[in-house]
């Protein structure tokens, strides 16, 4: 799909989380609307911000993409389109005159299609959220944008993520705000293993291309499933969608007890014969926006 050489449309007319934002995210359009509600809540789960989000997070503006790949944050339409994950917003009334409108086009051409989804697109106002990131990326003027992104580049920028939680309990110390209280609980009850991968995820994406995220993704995920270092996925599962008493028991369950060689196992090739890494097919003609990606 990232290097698809049709432009691919995604209406994103109401959830958009982990795989349903791998099928849509890395199209050439985005069209969200006011039903639109992205995240990526792996953390919670035991898992990672997979299906190619470590590329597409660590493009998003600062150090936004560890705060919503760590935290698991909802975002609504417009934040979508303030953020650059999605590219155009248009109101859910206007969608089926827009499919119209698309399905009539007799080219492929990504000024034709542009032209079009520009015609019914708008630019919705952020709007105030309890406890939620708000007007963070738009309103550049507002005290509230200044301190929210400064807050989220100064903290989710350290190194790791004890570092994060650290830099994030210190300025909830110098005053009281609700984000900053769900942002430190949201870190808190995440599994520690997902974190500690998501962050290193994310990081090594900010360096590498869609195709090296997608195989680098697959061979992390592949050493989750095996659950040889830890078995928190089974055990979010458990909790989240199966009993559903939102009380995983996280193993390792501190930050501190995890070291550098545990995370370093995720990222490395299985040691099993019957094991392959991902290989993904040649691609030739490909357009420079393609091109970009890899």
């Amino acid at each position: 799909m990232a290097t698809y050489s049709k432009p691919q449309v995604s209406l994103l007319n109401g959830i958009v989380m982990g795989g349903g934002a791998g099928a849509s995210v890395h199209g050439r359009f985005r069209v969200a609307t006011e039903n639109t509600v992205f995240a990526m809540p792996e953390t919670a789960l035991g898992l990672f911000p997979d299906v190619g989000a470590s590329y597409y997070l660590s493009r998003l503006p600062g150090f936004f993409g560890e705060y919503v790949g760590l935290t698991g944050a909802r975002l609504d339409g417009a934040e979508m389109l303030a953020c650059g994950l999605a590219t155009h917003f248009v109101p859910s009334t206007s969608l089926p005159l827009l499919e119209a409108a698309l399905c009539k086009v007799g080219s492929s051409e990504f000024a034709t299609i542009q032209a079009i989804l520009d015609q019914y697109s708008q630019h919705p106002a952020l709007k105030e959220k309890k406890n939620e990131v708000v007007n963070l990326l738009v309103f550049v003027n507002s005290s509230n944008f200044c301190y929210r992104m400064d807050i989220i580049d100064k903290c989710f920028s350290r190194r790791t993520v004890e570092g994060i939680l650290s830099a994030l309990e210190e300025e909830a110390a110098k005053r009281a705000d609700g984000w900053l209280s769900t942002t430190i609980q949201s870190l808190k009850k995440a599994s520690p293993m997902s974190l500690k991968i998501s962050l290193r995820s994310i990081r090594e994406g900010r360096l590498q291309g869609v195709g090296q995220c997608l195989v680098r993704e697959y061979r992390m995920v592949s050493h989750v499933l095996r659950g040889e270092v830890s078995k928190d996925f089974r055990e979010g599962c458990r909790a989240i969608l199966l009993d559903k008493d939102r009380n995983p028991k996280w193993e390792p369950s501190k930050l501190e007890l995890i070291n550098d060689n545990m995370v370093d196992q995720y990222f490395s090739k299985l040691d099993d014969e019957e094991w392959e890494e991902l290989k993904l097919p040649a691609r030739s003609n490909l357009p420079v926006t393609a091109i970009a990606k890899l």
